[in-house]
């Protein structure tokens, strides 16, 4: 599939292929005595270019935000009818209330040794941002967790538009923007959790990447790590495809092949490829300091029953739902979510998407999949992995209105369903 064009420092990285196109043209000879003055062009300012994407991309927003109020409908409706909280289920429930009290308290000084109980296994940047903002709004609990979500599910459905904009067309942005509000658990997109705030770091990182903004990149990789634990996939892509643009850029440079005056190793490039990785290892490091350990940080996660085992543990929970048990319905939903992943990054590996969207992708599933932590948040801990659905937006895309938009019309009406019966039936976090 052919891809947008991307700047000469990332473009063979960016698209999986380099393609030149000249033109010629025939001057016309003016003669200098009747040369017209050439007039300044005013570049438009950045208030000017924020407000004409803003424009670009407002059917992309529009759509997501249809999308999710009828999510959010369905799910109000739902807790009324059986007598449940909406507010401390979306804004201070299961995992938030980890935050809350983080950002009131800070954290642990020891290891200790009960299960599911040190906060050091949740990242800091979103708890800062409470802190932060309850300094202006202190009420009610969880208002400031609430709104940095919803406010950054906008921002992730922005960056994400802008990416399948770039690769594919606009059309693609809207459906890709619409796709991703519509998974079955983005419900969570508008609870105060951190998945909206990681998303759209790594959505804009990514777009950084693919247009050659590598300060940009690195920085917002940066801060994607200190969001969330698989802020290390996101640091691996952008470092990776730095370095290897910075081999390229070398090479064509030794070669001789590269425009008079082209660096061999612009500062820019290689900066963001030391950035990216810094938000990750910078907490994970203070967490070692903090209990006088080299490996506290795993430590904890072990007390939490998150490590590493290449899959096993994932096949086997498969193997018990599907096999030996009789399985909650959500249950069902997060293995469906989990397979059908592997089903699209082998598309988007076959579709050859830009390098540094499958290195992200690829080391999310690594990681979700390879843990054999719990079982039940798998689902939600992929919805940063938005370039899975490219193959589908890119397909509705090319269909007709009509389908596409009865396609989408099911997925939002199927993610209300899901939503509701993921806080209000499910008997766990989500």
């Amino acid at each position: 599939m052919p891809y947008g064009p991307t700047p000469e420092t990332s473009t063979e990285l960016a698209t999986g292929a380099s393609t030149a196109r000249t033109t010629a043209a025939v001057p016309r000879i003016v003669s200098p005595s009747r040369r017209p003055r050439a007039e300044p062009s005013p570049s438009p300012g950045r208030p000017a270019r924020a407000a004409r994407a803003l424009r670009h991309a407002s059917p992309a927003l529009l759509a997501y935000a249809a999308v999710r109020l009828l999510g959010l409908l369905v799910f109000a409706l739902w807790a009324r009818k059986e007598n449940r909280d909406v507010w401390h289920l979306l804004a201070e429930s299961w995992d938030i209330d980890w935050y809350l009290k983080i950002a009131d308290t800070g954290y642990a000084h020891t290891l200790g040794t009960r299960i599911d109980a040190n906060n050091l296994a949740f990242f800091p940047l979103h708890p800062l941002l409470i802190r932060a903002g309850s300094v202006i709004a202190p009420e009610p609990r969880g208002a400031v967790g609430l709104a940095i979500a919803v406010a950054c599910s906008f921002l992730a459905a922005w960056g994400i538009f802008a990416v399948g904009d770039r690769l594919h067309g606009r059309r693609t942005g809207v459906l890709l923007a619409a796709l991703w509000g519509s998974l079955p658990v983005a419900l969570v997109q508008w609870m105060g959790y951190t998945e909206s705030l990681f998303t759209a770091l790594t959505a804009w990182a990514l777009y950084a990447v693919l247009t050659g903004r590598w300060i940009w990149a690195g920085t917002l990789a940066a801060l994607a790590g200190l969001t969330r634990p698989t802020g290390v996939a996101l640091a691996a892509a952008v470092s990776l495809t730095a370095l290897l643009t910075l081999l390229r850029r070398y090479r064509r440079v030794r070669l001789g092949e590269a425009p008079e005056g082209e660096s061999r190793f612009p500062p820019r490039i290689l900066l963001g490829a030391l950035l990216a990785p810094l938000g990750w290892l910078s907490y994970v490091g203070w967490v070692g300091l903090r209990l006088g350990r080299w490996d506290g940080y795993f430590a904890v996660q072990k007390l939490w029953h998150n490590e590493w085992d290449g899959g096993v543990g994932t096949l086997r929970a498969m193997y018990d739902l599907l096999a030996v048990q009789r399985p909650q319905l959500f249950l069902v939903m997060v293995t469906g979510t989990l397979l059908a992943s592997v089903a699209l990054f082998v598309l988007s590996a076959g579709d050859r998407q830009p390098l540094p969207l499958l290195v992200f992708t690829g080391l999310l599933l690594l990681i979700v999949l390879g843990s054999k932590g719990v079982y039940f948040p798998r689902a939600r801990f992929l919805l940063p992995g938005f370039p899975l659905l490219l193959p589908l937006a890119t397909a509705l895309a090319r269909a007709r209105t009509h389908a596409a938009v009865t396609v989408m019309v099911v997925a939002a009406m199927t993610s209300a369903a899901f939503g509701g019966h993921m806080l209000l039936a499910w008997m766990g976090p989500p």
